[in-house]
């Protein structure tokens, strides 16, 4: 019984064993010339002048959350297009409904604002 899990046992294993080989690898094989301009924190071209906690507006989440439902939309359009044949009548009607709630809830968004930025 327990034989049935030793490929799975043996997988883990060599995965582990590649990643570990890997970052042992990386650490000795790699150049270490540390300068100071390489240790400092550089982006954009100037310092950084505030915390990098900072707060983000809700509205970020909010249009994240909305790409994310737009997208899984369409990851839902693709399988339903490639049975569209076997499903007939039924299935299309039913991608219609779906497609139809879908365009509702991004027409009240709309019209409500939650895709202004300001």
């Amino acid at each position: 019984m327990l034989g049935n899990y030793f490929p799975i046992l043996l997988f883990i294993l060599v995965g582990l064993a590649i990643g570990i080989l890997c970052m042992v690898a990386g650490w000795f094989l790699a150049p270490n010339k540390p300068d100071v301009e390489k240790l400092s924190p550089y982006e954009c071209g100037f310092g950084a002048f505030e915390d990098a906690r900072i707060k983000f507006d809700v509205r970020y989440y909010l249009i994240a959350i909305l790409f994310i439902l737009f997208d899984l939309e369409i990851a839902f359009l693709f399988p339903w297009a490639v049975i569209l044949k076997e499903v007939g009548l039924f299935g299309f009607v039913a991608m219609l409904v779906f497609l139809g709630l879908l365009v509702v809830g991004f027409v009240y968004e709309w019209v409500k604002g939650a895709l202004e930025w300001d």
